[in-house]
């Protein structure tokens, strides 16, 4: 458990540090979902019912895909390509850090290849409009989690990286937690929250940090002396000449 905590704080941040990013991707989109329920129905616990469930929807589309990318992360570890997998997660999150920084834009063109999935689920997400009950929200929102996002596949490839289905599918569980606070917030709220998200210095800031963060995920020594592997493994090296 103690060595899980970092890595889901981690993934937390991360969801938190995109903020500015979901504003741009999904804040519209979350403005149209709110527009779409009726409007008596637009106010009080009516009106989070409904949010919750898009947000729960997309949340648990987002560990299922942790999971399954997870399995796919579990199998490369076992072939022993698992050191190419957290190379990949490493260029993944840097580009994701030049991207919120506006230093460059290469992550869209991964956003690219979700485009031909999203073709086929966007009709079907039309179909659940207008939105009168929670569980129209949920099958909504879950169909909302697979929209094409270089923050989400950038974090989902690191995630995949752990080598595990149920670690994977809780480290994307909790990004979808950090990113809830912004595209929950709505109104005023949510003007302040895009006034600050789009200050320079904060969206620097967020933006070295995920890129310091994918240069500690580059395979490297640092990964050994950090997790006491490299003693653990140099220890049954020997042990093993010893026999």
């Amino acid at each position: 458990m103690i060595e899980l905590l970092p890595l889901l704080l981690t993934a937390l941040a991360l969801g938190l540090l995109g903020g500015g990013h979901c504003i741009g991707m999904c804040g519209g989109l979350m403005g149209a979902l709110t527009l779409a329920i009726p409007a008596e129905q637009r106010h009080g616990w009516r009106l989070w019912r409904v949010l919750l469930g898009y947000n729960f929807g997309r949340i648990s589309s987002y560990a299922l895909a942790g999971a399954l990318a997870g399995s796919f992360g579990w199998l490369l570890h076992s072939l022993g390509l698992g050191i190419w997998l957290r190379l990949l997660a490493g260029l993944m999150l840097i580009a994701m850090g030049l991207y919120l920084a506006n230093w460059w834009a290469g992550l869209t063109r991964v956003e690219a290849l979700g485009r031909r999935l999203w073709r086929h689920l966007e009709p079907r997400a039309r179909r659940l409009l207008p939105v009168t009950r929670a569980r129209q929200a949920l099958a909504l929102g879950a169909l909302w989690g697979w929209l094409p996002c270089g923050l989400v596949y950038s974090t989902l490839i690191w995630a995949s990286s752990q080598g595990s289905a149920g670690l994977s599918a809780s480290l994307m569980l909790a990004f979808g937690l950090g990113t809830l606070p912004t595209l929950l917030v709505t109104g005023l709220a949510a003007e302040r929250m895009m006034a600050l998200l789009r200050q320079r210095q904060v969206r620097i800031s967020a933006a070295l940090l995920v890129i310091l963060f994918g240069l500690w995920t580059l395979p490297g020594p640092h990964h050994g002396w950090l997790t006491g592997h490299g003693s653990h493994d140099s220890a049954s090296h020997s042990s093993s000449h010893s026999h």
